[in-house]
């Protein structure tokens, strides 16, 4: 079953909820970039977070990239979402492997570190990008986007992610949620909701159980009546190209691009985000020289 997003809204105006299922696009990171269990859980919760971020704040074609910059093992983590919730990411470190946690579950936060920022660029086409930051609160990423919607954004939201990895790397399940707090919210209201999270289990479990986005709302906001606006499919998507590279290895200098020619013969470009490798041969960087002539 494809990935999907679900949007809904309570039917008294108060809350605005996004629930999304991300088990194949998560995979397909991991298997991209042969990431361990942190880095796979790190990097896919960041990549859920800004799933949810992106299509709960950005119109059709704008784009955001999240980065996380922490003193973990991990490393930086950078993720591209946006409006269609097509998104791609990357992590610094891919091969973080550590013991459980405490609580007997992945130590995210062991990952990623506890100092350090979350930053959102935000690209509305307007002059200048959009840059939101705040420092890393908690490490284990759910929390860090609700602070940045709260500080950033200054929407109130809770954010819950979560990414089941097998013992064999393999990612089982990997979903998230963010349930905006609306004008006109009463206390009453968020404290019937903060009381369902307390009780309700990681989205990973849910999703193991079998529970459709659709099932997680129900449990998420259970005494509040929703209404479903609208699903959309999520996928892991990169828009690299060998042109685009090209054009990148064109804003070097025609000593630099001639000592790839005399050292090795070529050259060859690695994606960062999803691992293609593109070839250029002598004669094509030649021809780049050419160019800048």
């Amino acid at each position: 079953m494809a990935d999907k997003l679900l949007k809904a809204v309570s039917t008294d105006g108060k809350f605005r909820v996004y629930v999304v299922d991300a088990t194949q696009t998560v995979a397909e990171a991991q298997k991209r970039h042969d990431t361990w269990t942190n880095s796979t859980a790190a990097l896919g919760r960041t990549m859920i977070g800004s799933i949810l971020v992106a299509t709960s704040t950005l119109k059709e074609d704008e784009v955001l990239t999240t980065r996380i910059v922490a003193d973990g093992p991990s490393g930086a983590i950078v993720v591209d979402s946006d409006a269609s919730a097509t998104v791609k990411g990357y992590i610094q470190n891919p091969h973080v492997s550590l013991p459980l946690n405490d609580k007997h579950h992945i130590d995210v936060r062991g990952a990623v570190g506890t100092k350090g920022t979350l930053s959102i660029t935000k690209d509305l086409h307007l002059k200048e990008p959009f840059t939101g930051q705040t420092p890393i609160v908690s490490g284990e990423i759910g929390d860090d986007f609700a602070y940045y919607m709260a500080k950033s954004e200054q929407i109130p939201s809770a954010v819950g992610v979560s990414v089941f990895v097998q013992p064999n790397e393999s990612v089982g399940k990997a979903g998230g949620f963010l349930i905006q707090t609306l004008p006109g919210a009463d206390d009453d209201a968020i404290t019937k909701i903060e009381n369902n999270l307390k009780i309700v289990p990681n989205i990973s479990e849910l999703m193991n159980e079998g529970l459709s986005p659709e099932d997680i709302m129900d449990k998420l906001m259970n005494g509040i009546k929703m209404k479903v606006l609208s699903t959309q499919s999520v996928q892991f998507k990169c828009d690299c190209s060998k042109e685009k590279f090209s054009k990148s290895l064109a804003t070097l200098s025609g000593d630099e691009l001639q000592s790839m020619i005399d050292e090795n013969h070529g050259a060859e470009a690695v994606c960062k985000f999803c691992g293609n490798k593109y070839q250029f041969s002598e004669a094509e960087l030649a021809e780049i020289i050419a160019s800048k002539k």
